[in-house]
C-alpha cells in the first residue's frame, strides 16, 4: 500500500464544487479525482513550463518591447 499524506489547502469554492461534481459524476472519489489532477500537472504542464529557457523568454519579451510599433502596423 502507498504511503499517504494527509494536507487540507484551501482552494476556490467554486473550483471545489467541480471537483466534487466531477468525482460524484464519474463514480470516484475526490481523493483519486485530486490525485489524479496534480499527476497530470506535475507530470505535464509543469515540465513543459520549462522547454524554453528562461534567457531565450527575456530576449524574447525585450525584442517585443523594442519593436512594439513596427510589430502593430504589420498586424494591420
Amino acid at each position: 500500500m502507498a504511503s499517504t499524506k494527509k494536507f487540507s489547502p484551501e482552494i476556490d469554492s467554486a473550483l471545489y464544487d467541480e471537483l466534487v461534481q466531477t468525482a460524484d459524476r464519474n463514480g470516484q472519489t475526490q481523493r483519486h479525482v485530486l490525485e489524479q489532477a496534480l499527476r497530470f500537472y506535475l507530470h505535464n504542464v509543469v515540465p513543459s513550463q520549462h522547454l524554453v529557457r528562461r534567457e531565450v523568454m527575456e530576449a524574447f519579451e525585450q525584442s517585443v518591447a523594442r519593436n512594439r510599433e513596427l510589430l502593430e502596423r504589420l498586424a494591420k
